[in-house]
C-alpha cells in the first residue's frame, strides 16, 4: 500500500512539475524590471533586470487603455497589448493585459496564444466567442454569447476567437498568464508565410483547389 502511495504522488508531482514548465517561473526576487543594455544587468529567463535600486514607479505604470483603438481594417478589430514591452515591471512576472475593440460584426479572428491561458471580460456590447479544443479532444467548439460584465477563458494553446455580433461597437479586456504570451492568427499564418508553404500542401490539408490556395496565399501575402 505504501509503495502504490509513493508511486501515486511521485507521478502527481511529475505531472504538475510538467504543468509548471508550461507557465513564466515564479520571480525569484521582489520585482525584475526589464533594461535594454545588459552590461549592468543580470540575465533572467525573460530579459535582463534593472538594478531594484534604480527601479522607479515609471516602470510599474501604462496610460492609455481607456482610448478605443482603430478598428478601421480588414477584421474590424483592434488589440491594444500591455505586456513586458510596455510595461518593464512585468519582466518575470507571468502576466499581461490586452484590450480588445470591435467595430460592429467586427472580429478578432481564429489565433492562438502558445504561451498562455486567457480570461476575458466584456466591457460594451455582445460577442460570440468560442474556443476549439485538441484533436484528442475530437475538436469540440466550446461557445458562448457574452454580455456586458461576462466571463469566458480560452485556455492555452486552444485556437479561439470573438465576433463582435451587435449593430454598435464592442469593447473586451483580457489577462494573459504570460508576460509575452505571443499569438498566432491561423489564416494569416497559414497563407500568409514567409516564404509561403508550397501550394500543393495547404491544398490537401484543406481540401481545397490549388488555385484557391494560390488566391489566398496572394491576398495574405502583405
Amino acid at each position: 500500500m505504501k509503495v502504490s502511495m509513493f508511486l501515486i504522488l511521485i507521478t502527481i508531482l511529475a505531472l504538475f512539475i510538467s504543468f509548471a514548465k508550461a507557465y513564466d517561473p515564479s520571480p525569484l526576487q521582489d520585482f525584475c524590471v526589464a533594461i535594454d543594455d545588459p552590461k549592468n544587468g543580470v540575465f533572467v529567463n525573460g530579459k535582463f533586470c534593472k538594478d531594484p535600486k534604480q527601479a522607479k514607479a515609471e516602470d510599474f505604470f501604462f496610460s492609455g487603455l481607456n482610448k478605443a483603438g482603430n478598428t478601421d481594417n480588414n477584421v474590424k478589430s483592434n488589440v491594444t497589448t500591455v505586456n513586458v514591452d510596455q510595461i518593464p515591471g512585468l519582466n518575470t512576472m507571468g502576466i499581461s493585459l490586452v484590450r480588445i475593440d470591435y467595430a460592429p460584426y467586427g472580429q478578432n479572428p481564429p489565433h492562438t496564444h502558445p504561451r498562455a491561458t486567457e480570461i476575458l471580460v466584456v466591457q460594451e456590447g455582445t460577442l460570440y466567442v468560442g474556443f476549439v479544443s485538441s484533436n484528442q479532444d475530437n475538436n469540440r467548439l466550446f461557445a458562448k454569447v457574452l454580455q456586458p460584465g461576462d466571463v469566458f477563458v480560452f485556455p492555452i494553446g486552444m485556437i479561439h476567437f470573438q465576433v463582435n455580433i451587435g449593430k454598435t461597437p464592442a469593447v473586451a479586456f483580457a489577462g494573459l498568464s504570460s508576460q509575452n504570451a505571443g499569438v498566432i492568427t491561423i489564416a494569416d499564418t497559414v497563407f500568409g508565410s514567409m516564404p509561403p508553404i508550397n501550394p500543393d500542401v495547404l491544398a490537401m490539408a484543406f481540401q481545397l483547389d490549388v488555385n484557391v490556395v494560390k488566391d489566398l496565399e496572394a491576398k495574405f501575402k502583405n
